[in-house]
């Protein structure tokens, strides 16, 4: 699955006392909602599945903003703010779009003009075919929180199916460990 990403989730995020918060994704909805955090969604590659996976939980809506499926460039330039040059010169998957991505949906979702407090975003390819010079399985996260920005690159394997569910649950493992480092620190 996902090479740089840590296996385990922050043992300081211990599983939410409501039941039903058996998986992850019902965790970090329950996390999210008792630090009261919200959270947007821009994606690509993934085309939706990752904010289907936050609304599959019950509550989500205290805390999940909304998501974008921004599949053409163009949409990343208009709807999420990416630099036109930036695509023009890199195409659609390149750890710059994937930071922009998420800070744009950040900005862009906000609701009673407060920002959402993290963006999440996908870019890469599922394949079966390569694009741009990247081979499927190129994935790059972007996470944006109050100014605070990241990237991570993955490099999946298996049919598209398979890249895309991994980029999902890399995407919520993520969340998790932003989440993780503001408990310790």
């Amino acid at each position: 699955m996902a090479d740089p990403i840590p296996p385990a989730f922050a043992e300081s995020l211990s599983p939410a006392d409501t039941p039903g918060a058996t998986d992850a994704t019902a965790r970090l909805i329950a996390e999210l909602s008792r630090r009261g955090l919200t959270i947007a969604v821009a994606e690509s590659l993934t085309g939706g599945a990752l904010t289907a996976e936050l609304v599959r939980i019950p509550g989500a809506s205290v805390v999940v903003n909304g998501g974008v499926v921004a599949y053409q460039s163009a949409l990343k330039h208009t709807l999420l703010g990416v630099d036109a040059a930036l695509l023009e010169e890199h195409g659609a998957v390149h750890p710059q779009v994937a930071l922009q991505m998420a800070e744009g949906v950040r900005t862009r979702l906000a609701v009673d003009g407060r920002p959402a407090d993290i963006g999440i975003a996908t870019t890469g390819v599922a394949g079966p075919d390569g694009q741009g010079g990247h081979e499927p399985g190129t994935v790059f996260l972007g996470l944006a929180r109050r100014g605070e920005i990241s990237v991570i690159p993955l490099r999946l394997h298996g049919d598209r199916a398979l890249i895309r569910a991994a980029s999902v649950a890399a995407a919520i493992e993520a969340v998790w460990q932003l989440l993780a480092r503001d408990a310790v620190e």
